[in-house]
């Protein structure tokens, strides 16, 4: 398969393009983040567009990819032909579950949890591992508190081989092979306020996009 995602979740007690109309405006929190590069503004764009609206986002971005779908493989457009293991079935169910859910507060981007997601992608970029613990055995929680306090709660999506911020961000929400679809689960998740985003190179699978969550954010 071309990409794998995989996802942590910690509960706590208590260049991009875009018009000028208002509503695109308001979506595009990090466009002022010096700190991020411009395929990373992209993505934190995608998720703001995805979470001002599910359903519509489903229908318009996620459910016309149905076509390219040639049993377990999915001719991306644009893209190389990617081994799945669902097949369209993924997708339609997660068209369906999208169609159902409320429209969420947009994310505002974090320096703190973009300098945490940068360690790990750049950790996972001079070692090819996956997953979510550090050569440094660092965890999500660790790297975080590293440059920040954080509140409420906190996640991570990792996406690795994708090539543009929409096919992170609808990879992540298919959840293709995951069996408790924890990664859609994050980008819906109606706690959370903040994101750091790192985006850069991986050894086996040539790219790697980590995103970290939280419920708020007091950098250090």
């Amino acid at each position: 398969m071309k990409i794998w995602i995989v996802t942590v979740l910690i509960v706590f007690g208590s260049v991009i393009s875009v018009s000028s109309t208002e509503p695109e405006k308001k979506l595009n929190t990090a466009e002022n983040a010096n700190y991020l590069t411009p395929l990373e503004k992209e993505v934190v764009y995608e998720i703001n567009l995805f979470r001002s609206n599910p359903a519509k986002y489903a229908e318009e971005f996620i459910a016309p990819l149905a076509k390219y779908y040639e049993g377990r493989i999915l001719h991306y457009p644009g893209d190389i032909a990617i081994k799945t293991n669902e097949g369209v079935g993924a997708l339609y169910e997660c068209v369906r579950e999208l169609k159902k859910a409320r429209s969420l507060d947009i994310l505002q981007p974090s320096e703190a949890l973009s300098l945490a997601a940068g360690d790990h992608q750049k950790d996972q970029e001079n070692t090819g591992n996956t997953g979510h613990s550090g050569s440094d055995r660092s965890d999500l929680k660790i790297r975080i508190e590293r440059y920040g306090s954080w509140q409420d709660r906190i996640a991570e999506n990792i996406a690795y081989g994708n090539t543009s911020a929409r096919q992170i961000v609808i990879f992540l929400l298919i959840d293709d092979g995951v069996k408790n679809r924890g990664h859609r689960t994050n980008l819906l998740h109606p706690a959370f306020k903040n994101v750091g985003i790192a985006c850069g190179k991986h050894p086996v699978y040539r790219t790697m996009c980590v995103m970290d969550f939280a419920g708020g954010i007091i950098k250090k």
